[in-house]
This record gives C-alpha cells, structure tokens and sequence, in this order.
C-alpha cells in the first residue's frame, strides 16, 4: 500500500511541474520583476518559442509578444508589429523599408540582374623586356687585350658589320703566321687546316682573304658586330684582359619585344597561347599595341602566387622600351549563356557574398548569392539570382547594415525628416516629471513623467538609465525635475536632470 501511494504522488507531481512549465510561456511578468529579470529572454529566444511574435515595445524592442500586453519595463502598451510580405525565397533577414526622402539622400541606384554572354577579360600589368631570340652575346675564342673600344656606353646603337673593338691576342698572330707559311709552301691541306683554324679562333671569311692578298699579319684584329641592335650591356674597358667566359657585351634587337605578364592563380585556366592582347601605356595615353599570347610559363611564382605569361609586340618604331610598365589586357574567350551583375553591386564579407534585392515601394532585402568568374566590371552569379530581377549598386552597404539591426529599421524610416533638413538624428526631448527613487552608483533613476507627445508615450512612472557625467547631487527624491531625454542604440537615456524647485527659487 505504501507503494501505490508513492507513486500517485509521484504522478501528481510530474503533472504539476508539466502544467507550471506550459504556462509559464504566458506569463506576463510582475510589475516586481527587475530591469535584468525582465530582458533575461532574447528577442530571438522568444521568437523562437513563439514562432510568431507580432507585438514589441516601441521603447525596448527586446520585448516581443505574441499576443497584447504591456512592457514589463516601462509599462507601455506593446504595439503590433508590421510584417513584410514576400516570396519564400526573395531574402534572407529583415526587410527595409525607406521613405523616397532617404532613398535619394543615401544615392541609391539599382540595375537589371542581365543573362547573355561574358568574356574573360584579364586585365593585369607587366613590363617590356628584350626579346631574347634578338639578343646577341659577344664572347672571344681566345685571350687578348682589349686595345681599342669602337663604343662608348651601354645604350649605343650599332648596325652589323660595324667594328666593335680591337683585340690583340698572340694566339691570332701566331695563327696568322702559320696560314702565310701554308700559303708561302703551297700545301693545300696545310692551307685548308689553317684556314679553318684562323675561323675558329673568330676570323671572317673576309678577313682571311684580306691576309692572303696583304701577306701580312695583323698584330690588332677588328671584332665586328654580328647583328643591328643597341649595346645592352658592356662589360670591358681599353686595356682589360679578357678570356672567353668573358662577357664582352650584348646587343639587343628592339624591333621586336617582350612583355611579361602577372596573372592571378584563380584566372590562369584562362589563359591559351596565341590569344589577342592589348597594352597600354601611361607615358602615351590614347595609344594601344595589339599583340598575342606567345609563352605561358609552366610555374606560379611562389610570393606572388601568379603566373608569368609572354606576350610578344612588333615594335619597329621602338616606343616599347625595356622595363617600361605597361596595362596589359588578355582577351580569353566568352563564356555563354551566364547571369552576371556589376561587380560593384556584390558585398563580399568574410563568410558569404550578398547583394541587396529591390523589392519595389521602397523595399529592400539582402540575398545570398554565389559569384562565379569576375571579368572587368561584371560578375557572373552562379546561383541567388534570376535575370531581370533588380539590385542595388550603390548605397547597398548602408542599407545591408542597417537590415542587419532590426531595432533600426523604424529609426531609419521614421528620420526623412531630419534628413531633408539636414539635421543630426538624435533626437533630445526635455521632459518634466517627479524623482521617485535614486540609489548611487546603481545608474538608473525611477522617475514619474508627463506624457510626451512626440515619443507617443503616455505619462507613467518607468526607470531611466543615466548617461555618463550626469550628476544628481542637486535633486533627490521627491523633487519636481525637468530631464533632457536622448535616443541612443536600444532605448532612451537621461542626458541632465534639473531640480524645479531649486530653479524657482534663483532670484
């Protein structure tokens, strides 16, 4: 028997602790209740357990309920809530609502979502180069002395067949005395062998039948230029000993250049050889070279992350000069068929991208879309989007800001006003009323006040929060006092309080 009744209480029990927890969603809190208490529930718990929360407090709008009541902080009567009708799928978040007023102050522009073809254009930067195939390196086949230099400086143009330098070397005199003794015997194969041995050593054909006519030899051989160009480099000065290694100088080519190329990693699919590419030039604005992909190299730069591709230009007039930086733009082909928007229209954050819906009336949403290739000023849209469908391309990031705050979104319908007058948004309203109670260092003061007809409010007696620097040594409770009221982020917060009593009696 004792059992039984054990386990009735036990089911008794459980039914009360079942019934207290159903009801305590509609519990509307004692007047008791304290600041802290009433707002321990969320906006976004309640609405959680609620589904469908459609009063709020016009003051507090962390106070949400599902059906009328009054606040449990300041007393006012809830509002109904307004709810923005849509497609299920038009945004994601709050809806935005702007008087026109604001929508020109802010200089919102919207644009048409288009669908149609979207070229892969890389606009990138580079450099102009030597065309290496045109470069041409002098080294010597022997050892001499550097007698006399036919140039001066790097930068001096050459054409081919001028004397370069002359070079003494006891190798080639001794060359030369054994092909006039070959010559003086008359022995055809001695002849042939050192005839061929005085090419080797960097005689010209000219040069040789010059010495078989003159029998005589040539203590300074003339080195000629093999080729038109201008010195790029020139590494020896009269009287400098040099070896074969040696480099003695270079000549360049600028009919022809190069111009290398940065591509990023995420556009270097886009890149083919043989395509058509334009460069541009600051020094010589309104002018452009047209050229062609010649080389992509086979590696990324591994500080850079981008890929060097070779471009090759005709320059016979030779504009292009090396190491000048151009604007380089590679054409890659059109991609079809493909939702695109202005790229300026995207807001990139660090998780998601979104742009901002035109919802007509004045309405705005955010939407999450997923970008595809970039291409000048366009993006293409992978998914989020339809075309025809209108977005916003300039002032979306004040409006994504604000949809991201919902206590803000009757802050920023409600100021056309202010803003056709250009004044500042926040609003002070001095306001009389009575201290009821002040405890220091508690930031907060109990105050029963008039009704205020520019808030809405009737008069009732609520807790005010303090700003900083507000000082109450001169009222204490019980006192008529005017406050100056300020809107802040949340709610309303006193700014200065002054004693009526003490100001009548100020002669």
């Amino acid at each position: 028997m004792t059992g039984v009744t054990t386990q009735m209480i036990c089911i008794r029990l459980l039914v009360l602790c079942l019934a207290l927890v159903f009801s305590a969603c509609d519990r509307v809190p004692l007047p008791s209740e304290t600041h802290v208490e009433a707002v321990q529930e969320s906006a976004l718990q309640h609405a959680v357990q609620h589904l469908d929360p459609k009063y709020v407090c016009p003051m507090h709008p962390q106070i949400i309920r599902d059906k009328p009541s009054n606040c449990p902080i300041c007393g006012m009567d809830l509002v109904p809530v307004e709810q923005e009708q849509g497609s299920p799928d038009s945004t994601e978040g709050p809806v935005v609502s702007i008087s026109p007023a604001v929508v020109n102050s802010l200089g919102v522009r919207t644009t048409a979502v288009e669908r149609g073809r979207l070229w892969r254009r890389i606009n990138t930067v580079g450099y102009v180069d030597y065309d290496e195939s045109k470069v041409g390196h002098i080294h010597l086949r022997t050892e001499g002395w550097i007698e006399r230099l036919h140039v001066n400086s790097e930068g001096d143009r050459v054409r081919k067949g001028a004397p370069l330098f002359q070079l003494y070397s006891p190798s080639l005199v001794t060359a030369q005395e054994e092909y006039l003794q070959a010559l003086s015997v008359g022995n055809k194969a001695l002849i042939r062998a050192s005839r061929e041995r005085l090419i080797a050593l960097g005689f010209n054909a000219r040069q040789v039948d010059f010495l078989a006519t003159k029998r005589k030899v040539q203590q300074r051989v003339t080195i000629y230029a093999p080729q038109n160009g201008i010195v790029a480099t020139l590494n020896v000065r009269e009287g400098m000993f040099v070896k074969p290694v040696t480099e003695v100088l270079s000549l360049a080519d600028l009919s022809s250049v190069w111009v290398l190329a940065e591509v990023f990693e995420q556009q270097a699919d886009w890149v083919e050889e043989q395509q058509t590419a334009e460069v541009h030039l600051s020094f010589l604005p309104g002018r452009t070279w047209e050229g062609e992909v010649e080389y992509i190299y086979p590696s990324l730069d591994s500080k850079t992350r981008t890929l060097k591709v070779r471009l090759q230009f005709n320059n016979p007039d030779e504009v292009l000069k090396p190491n000048m930086y151009a604007d380089v733009t590679i054409f890659g082909g059109a991609k079809k068929d493909v939702t695109y928007i202005p790229r300026e229209g995207l807001i990139r954050t660090g998780k998601e991208q979104r742009v901002i819906i035109d919802l007509g009336d004045g309405r705005f949403g955010a939407r999450r879309v997923t970008p595809g290739i970039e291409s000048g000023d366009w993006v293409e849209i992978i998914s989020g989007l339809r075309e025809g469908e209108k977005i916003v391309v300039s002032g979306q990031f004040l409006i994504d800001s604000e949809a991201s705050l919902k206590a803000s979104l009757m802050r920023m319908s409600d100021t056309a006003g202010d803003t056709r007058s250009g004044k500042n948004r926040v609003r002070v309203t001095t306001v009389a009323g009575v201290l009821k109670q002040w405890i220091p260092d508690s930031g907060k003061a109990n105050l029963q006040h008039e009704a205020i007809p520019s808030l809405g409010w009737p008069a009732m007696t609520m807790d005010f929060d303090l700003g900083a620097g507000v000082s109450m040594e001169r009222v204490k409770p019980g006192d008529q006092v005017e406050f100056d009221l300020a809107e802040v982020e949340g709610g309303y917060v006193i700014t200065a309080i002054r004693s009526m009593e003490a100001r009548s009696e100020t002669p």
